[in-house]
């Protein structure tokens, strides 16, 4: 499994390379729904976004495998514009959510520090009723635009032995998966990952810090449907 995640990590990599020599005026000051179709399928900055940009141990190794490639053309702009209208939706529904557009996905960071959204007291996992809130929130987006996959990716800060923290983190991203699938969204949706202390995207020598990377990411990615409705749309 640690080779499997190597070679993924060093497709994503080179893919990043691609994005930064495509990268021109027109990409830069180009909208998301328009980035679709001028990057086309260089993209894999998504899995930064999700991770953070230190490479190492950890999670499942599914994640390139589930975020795929960028839809190019036409199509690329069709399904852009799609999920900029999802994330609207769920900055205005979401509190303590940061959203961000990045490729063809939508990724949701919920930081312990934010104050709400979604959050763990120390050492624990349970969803609690705070978090049960923000979540359901997300699910009613979910419920609304339904031709999307959905990946959580959790973490933790650096306290405590990394072993302990893998599998606190792989708890409190699973909490999260069943909570969303006890709620009405198929399973089928869904895919789980975590990656312990081992993705920081905060400084760890600061209480701030920390709190910041006790964090879980909500990846939403464009789902068979929704491409090949969009490459119908197209033609």
């Amino acid at each position: 499994m640690k080779t499997r995640t190597n070679n993924i990590f060093t497709v994503v990599l080179a893919a990043l390379v691609m994005v930064a020599f495509t990268s021109c005026s027109a990409v830069k000051n180009a909208n998301n729904k328009q980035k679709g179709g001028v990057i086309g399928a260089a993209g894999g900055a998504v899995l930064g976004a999700i991770i953070g940009n230190n490479v190492g141990k950890g999670g499942n190794g599914e994640l390139g495998a589930v975020i795929g490639g960028v839809v190019g053309g036409a199509a690329g702009v069709i399904i852009g514009n799609k999920m900029d209208k999802q994330a609207k939706k769920i900055e205005e529904e979401v509190p303590g959510a940061e959203v961000k557009r990045v490729d063809d996905a939508i990724v949701v960071t919920f930081e312990d520090g934010s104050g709400s959204g979604v959050h763990f007291a120390t050492n624990k996992y349970n969803v609690d009723a705070d978090s049960q809130q923000t979540l359901n929130k997300l699910i009613a987006v979910f419920k609304e635009y339904p031709d999307t996959d959905i990946m959580v990716v959790g973490h933790t800060d650096s306290s405590g032995d990394d072993a302990y923290n893998m599998t606190l983190s792989k708890n409190r991203a699973n909490a999260v998966t069943n909570y969303i699938t006890s709620n009405g969204i198929s399973a089928g949706r869904l895919t789980t990952n975590w990656f312990g202390e081992t993705k920081p995207l905060h400084d760890n020598g600061t209480a701030a810090g920390r709190a910041k990377n006790r964090r879980v990411n909500v990846a939403i990615v464009p789902n068979e449907k929704m491409i090949n409705d969009a490459k119908q749309e197209a033609q």
